[in-house]
């Protein structure tokens, strides 16, 4: 019997069937190999190895298990991973209260079957025809329409509702859903789309959410709703945590490593056809510190193409805001007047590129703003454009960034740079920003954390790897250690090379980090066995080599250890130990140019 979904996910998931359904993989002996899709990869160091159900990179240092691959190439934490692959492998993960999950599960259905019935009334009935007309004339292809999966509202008070109610839900739940509302008479439910083109919102994993509703003006003149409208916030939907078309665009945001932010389903559409996949729209509100929060997982690049407010307390003006103060490299897509980023793509797809390619930084574009609104040759001028830029540049959180924001302001304004900072001073630090930081954090991350290989390695740390690479792929090469050799590698390499070299000394590993130990043991079992060595290399000479830096970069840091303790002493007015040290430095140092020179 598996002992947790974790186990009896990996035992119904193959590696290579998770990786390849991102990644072309190319068969290499037992092992299979592929441009890494982490970082930029001329020659494919990315492998997977089917007999140990792990993967790694030996260019950028990345690796672990389908837990780990799904994690870095989705962007998320590992409970979502954990449901992303347990819905892959028909796992059913039993930690929601039964009566929430029971809800939660109903609810979906509903979501799913509402649109499936959208779907089939824009390709089937009369006024879905016509609906479905004008989305191919505002430049919509086929495809699109399928891949999105548009539909339409029928332009009745219950045709949903009835619907739904046939398939055994109730109006309750429809309700719930957000796909109906109720009059303030009992039990009389109408359905909230009516005559209406339909956007299905999806969560991460493509699972319907939510929808979005087009007047259809053809059908529906004068409608009470306005031209868009949204469901309400449901157990499954709140669009305050929702970006539209995410499901669409993580891995090219990633692969890009930037994001297109737009306003609208349309105009995230129409950028999507056209080739610039890595877009998502804001769901009908302004930028949240949630719906950051999760973009920056993606990527800290940030391209917006809607209209950008510099002054005022717009909601457009408040997200951009929030984005700077998260850390977020902004640009912005200045569009052409009048237009908005679907008409540019459909009149001039060769315009929409160039507009992407000379998007202006937050910088020049806030900059260039003030300058046109206000005359800064008056007083009263200068003072506009400071009350507009001083609590942008409060809110930016590198110094760095800031000093160059202020510099430039007081070069505008004609005044020192002192005269600057002394009034960003008096400037209040936005408590609308990252209050509630651990709390999303929490609420993002609300799941365990499965542990993974992942690179944050020294380069005293890649060589020893790669002497126990070597010694994995040569074992005669342990011959060449001494005894005192080895002082010289970290503790979780010692007992590497202790369970190595014997056998016997296997429950040497500190139970605390045994999982870690093993997890690293197989990483470099792997690389020795996809390592390629040139016949020509002299074995003892590169082992000789390795051993060689190891010691040298052991003395740098005993130098600087004893650096330290030197400035210490000096502090303390210490002679008698200045001069001790002095000497162990010398020592250290003859030693380190003795080694380098030999």
């Amino acid at each position: 019997m598996l002992d947790s979904p974790i186990d009896e996910i990996k035992n119904r998931l193959d590696i290579v069937d998770v990786v390849g359904s991102y990644v072309k993989l190319q068969k290499t002996g037992a092992n299979y190999r592929a441009p890494c899709p982490f970082h930029s990869d001329k020659k494919p160091s990315f492998f997977v190895s089917p007999s140990r159900q792990i993967w790694h990179c030996f260019g950028c240092g990345k690796g672990g298990d389908i837990f780990a691959f799904i994690r870095e190439i989705e962007g998320v934490e590992f409970g979502d991973a954990l449901k992303i692959l347990a819905q892959r492998a028909g796992v059913e993960l039993k930690r929601e209260d039964p009566k929430i999950k029971t809800e939660r599960k109903r609810l979906f259905e509903i979501c799913e079957l509402s649109c499936q019935f959208f779907e089939k009334q824009l390709e089937k009935s009369e006024n879905g025809k016509k609906a479905k007309e004008y989305l191919l004339k505002r430049g919509l292809k086929e495809e699109t329409i399928k891949k999105w999966r548009l539909g339409y509202a029928p332009n009745n008070w219950r045709s949903l509702s009835d619907f739904l109610v046939g398939k055994g839900y109730t109006r309750e739940e429809v309700l719930k859903a957000g796909l109906s509302l109720k009059s303030e008479k009992k039990e009389n439910y109408y359905d909230r789309f009516r005559g209406r083109i339909m956007f299905p919102v999806f969560n991460i994993t493509s699972q319907v959410i939510g929808f979005g509703g087009r007047v259809f003006e053809e059908v529906k003149k004068n409608d009470e709703g306005g031209k868009y409208i949204n469901i309400s916030n449901t157990l499954l939907y709140d669009k305050s945590r929702t970006l539209y078309g995410l499901n669409m665009a993580n891995l090219e945001i990633r692969r890009k490593d930037f994001c297109i932010l737009v306003e609208g389903y349309m105009d995230a559409i129409m950028v999507n056809q056209s080739g610039f996949e890595n877009v998502v729209a804001a769901s009908g509100t302004g930028l949240t510190e949630y719906q950051l929060r999760i973009l920056k997982r993606y990527s800290d690049n940030l391209f917006t193409a809607f209209d950008m407010d510099v002054a005022g307390d717009s909601a457009t003006k408040r997200g951009i805001d929030l984005a700077q103060s998260l850390g977020f490299n902004i640009k912005v897509i200045t569009m052409p007047e009048d237009l908005d980023p679907a008409d540019v793509v459909l009149k001039d797809i060769k315009l929409w590129e160039d507009l992407v390619k000379n998007a202006k930084t937050i910088h020049d574009f806030y900059f260039e703003k003030v300058l046109k609104d206000f005359n800064r040759d008056t007083i009263e001028g200068k003072k506009e454009i400071a009350k507009t830029i001083l609590p942008i540049i409060k809110n930016i959180p590198n110094k760095i960034e800031q000093t160059l924001w202020v510099k430039d302001l007081s070069e505008i304004l004609n005044v020192k740079e002192e005269d600057v900072f002394e009034e960003l001073k008096k400037i209040p630090t936005s408590q609308n920003f990252k209050l509630e930081d651990n709390k999303i954090e929490e609420e993002i991350d609300k799941n365990i954390k499965e542990p993974f290989y992942v690179s944050s390695k020294t380069k005293k740390d890649m060589l020893q790897e790669y002497l126990i690479t070597l010694f994995l792929k040569f074992p005669q090469l342990a011959s060449y250690l001494k005894e005192e050799d080895l002082r010289l590698f970290s503790p979780q390499y010692l007992q590497i090379i202790k369970t190595m070299t014997s056998p016997q000394n296997a429950n040497y590993l500190d139970k605390n980090l045994e999982n870690n130990i093993k997890s690293l043991i197989d990483m470099l079992s792997f690389r020795a066995e996809v390592m390629e060595i040139d016949p020509g290399i002299n074995l003892e000479k590169e082992f000789q080599y390795c051993l060689k830096e190891i010691k040298v970069l052991n003395i740098k840091d005993k130098l600087n250890e004893i650096g330290f303790k030197i400035k210490e002493a000096e502090g303390q007015n210490n002679s008698s130990q200045i001069q001790k040290l002095m000497e162990d430095f010398n020592s250290y140092s003859k030693i380190k140019n003795d080694l380098e020179t030999s």
